[in-house]
């Protein structure tokens, strides 16, 4: 059964500053634009206020650590810590199928994974899962988190840091994926690559979800088909929504949001499907054996009505 509120709702949704997550949910923004534009909803919303709460992914898994947000965005790599909490939607993900998280370098700096023993290591959050991955990554490797001098950086100043020498070597997501070569550092390994041949599945990098009281009183099923409905909508208007994109394209042209956008805002944004949903389990199981993350039973996710 699924219910929505008799009268007008407040729902805050959290989610980052980025063309992807920006495009996804601009048919929800109810505000004024960084450059101007006077924004209403574009879709239903069904009695709901949706209010953008615009922080980076890491600061987004703490809050959720504490519910503050009734809708958020989170790593996967969060989930086991929230899975109280929170239920993941089917939609809404960000996946990487033969991409994803990168460790980049000066050029020649490094040669294989093996060299990165000692090296200090700028990550974009320790629950991110671009660092669970790469924990896994180091682990066939012969090597742990234990071996690197990491520390976690706001993760839009790793390639700048890593350029002026400050690192040695950078773990990137976000845009960076396809602008490190501007700051003329030099990919190391793409973790999206090596787990989709690895595992042969992708990367599940970002969730979606939906606090789980929303869940008890019966209205998460509806909410979710707005957020489904919202996405449909941006990818339906490609065009307006990535010139709403472009407002939070550090460093990008339309073409380049555009193909940035693409990379996480896709057939798998729709639908985890059964691959996508098998992905998720995977990563997560792998980072339980390795004794990263608790055992959070079961994973549920969130169908729209």
């Amino acid at each position: 059964m699924s219910t929505a509120p008799t009268q007008n709702k407040t729902l805050h949704i959290g989610h980052s500053p980025d063309p992807d997550d920006a495009f996804m949910w601009y048919p929800l923004a109810n505000f004024t634009a960084p450059d101007g534009t006077t924004l209403t909803p574009k879709i239903d919303t069904k009695g709901y206020d949706f209010v953008h709460v615009l922080e980076d992914i890491q600061s987004l898994n703490v809050r959720s650590e504490k519910g503050e947000l009734e809708i958020t965005a989170f790593s996967v790599h969060e989930y086991p810590y929230v899975a109280d909490k929170y239920a993941m939607t089917s939609c809404g993900s960000s996946m990487g199928d033969n991409y994803g998280p990168m460790i980049v370098c000066p050029p020649d700096k490094f040669k294989t994974i093996e060299d990165l023993k000692s090296a200090k290591l700028a990550i974009p959050g320790e629950r991110t899962t671009a660092w669970l991955s790469c924990q896994l990554l180091l682990a066939e490797h012969g090597l742990s988190a234990d071996d690197l001098d990491w520390q976690p950086v706001m993760f839009d100043e790793i390639l700048q840091k890593v350029e002026s020498g400050e690192f040695d070597a950078g773990l990137i997501i976000h845009e960076g994926q396809i602008t490190f070569q501007n700051n003329g550092l030099e990919k190391l390994v793409d973790l999206g690559t090596w787990w989709t041949q690895s595992r042969n599945l992708p990367l599940p990098l970002g969730a979606n979800a939906i606090r789980r009281d929303l869940v008890e009183s019966g209205e998460a099923r509806t909410i979710c088909r707005i957020l489904l409905d919202s996405i449909e909508y941006a990818l339906e208007h490609r065009e307006a929504s990535v010139n709403f994109a472009l407002n939070y394209a550090r460093d990008m042209g339309a073409d380049l949001a555009d193909k940035f956008v693409g990379m996480y805002v896709n057939d798998w944004t729709l639908d985890y499907g059964e691959r996508g949903r098998q992905a998720v389990r995977q990563l997560i199981q792998e980072g339980i054996a390795a004794g990263l993350l608790p055992d959070c039973g079961e994973i549920d996710f969130i169908e729209p009505a």
